[in-house]
């Protein structure tokens, strides 16, 4: 189980599409859904059973954006940039959670592994703005002492069911 991928389920995966190259985004994608992102190992592992080059893997991993190759955190946070959000003050959010999360450089996921910030160019959500995402389920006008207080509550959550 690299990586906490258990190999099995990638397999699974896998074969559900009959093994055949043509599904290999739809194979990403699936994995990708369930573990948040795509190990060197798994890449390797598809690559080895769709009997292709994992250089072939590794450029549709890096191609599209929305494959991740590194581990993400349990709640994903993605604080829209887009223009409406971006006017009503959606830098000084996505700084408060940077800060919060004790970030680095291009750090994204928190040391704890609970959390994983990211800015995205629009949530389609213009009249809500400024909007942040917790696992695709949508904050409106937020700002940063009420995403702190967001994340806040789920570490609290995370603690009394952990």
């Amino acid at each position: 189980m690299p990586n906490g991928i258990p190999m099995e389920r990638v397999e699974e995966i896998i074969d559900g599409y009959g093994c055949q190259v043509h599904h290999l985004i739809a194979i990403m994608q699936d994995i990708q859904a369930e573990y948040k992102y795509l190990s060197p190992a798994v890449l390797e592992r598809i690559a080895q059973k769709l009997d292709i080059g994992v250089a072939k893997v590794y450029s549709v991993a890096t191609f599209y954006e929305n494959f991740s190759l590194d581990a993400k955190g349990k709640y994903i946070i993605k604080v829209c940039d887009g223009t409406a959000c971006h006017v009503r003050k959606s830098q000084p959010i996505f700084n408060a959670i940077y800060e919060y999360l004790e970030l680095e450089g291009k750090q994204k996921t928190s040391a704890d592994g609970l959390f994983t910030l990211e800015t995205v160019a629009c949530l389609g959500a213009c009249g809500l703005a400024p909007v942040v995402t917790v696992n695709d389920q949508v904050h409106s006008k937020m700002t940063p002492e009420l995403a702190i207080d967001l994340l806040e509550n789920l570490r609290k959550e995370e603690t009394a069911h952990g």
